[in-house]
């Protein structure tokens, strides 16, 4: 079976996305086009997405298929993301004590 691969992937862009989130994206979901209906793969771009960006974790199966099916794709985007300022999540209770215990 054969999936119709003549739809639009700019279509899925939204005006608040980063332009180097959706560039990763939209090259996920061109890469993949011929393998997965147009709702499956933009569903499939979007956990691709929260994997990357946001550091999401799904079930293994659905890692395995992310990983799969980005093949190369991520490791100029992880190379140029090494330089760059990480995020650090901290409790709440945490930074209240950090506070608190300041001298």
């Amino acid at each position: 079976m054969t999936n119709n691969s003549e739809w639009d992937v700019d279509a899925y862009k939204t005006d608040h996305e980063p332009k180097h989130h959706w560039k990763l994206k939209r090259e996920f979901m061109v890469a993949n086009k011929d393998r997965f209906s147009e709702q499956q793969l933009v569903c499939l771009a979007q956990t691709f997405g929260n994997i990357e960006f946001m550091g999401c974790q799904y079930p293994q199966e659905t890692m395995d298929l992310i990983q799969e099916l980005s093949g190369g794709l991520v490791d100029d985007f992880r190379d140029n993301q090494k330089g760059k300022l990480q995020r650090t999540f901290v409790s709440g209770s945490d930074a209240a004590n950090k506070k608190v215990n300041r001298l």
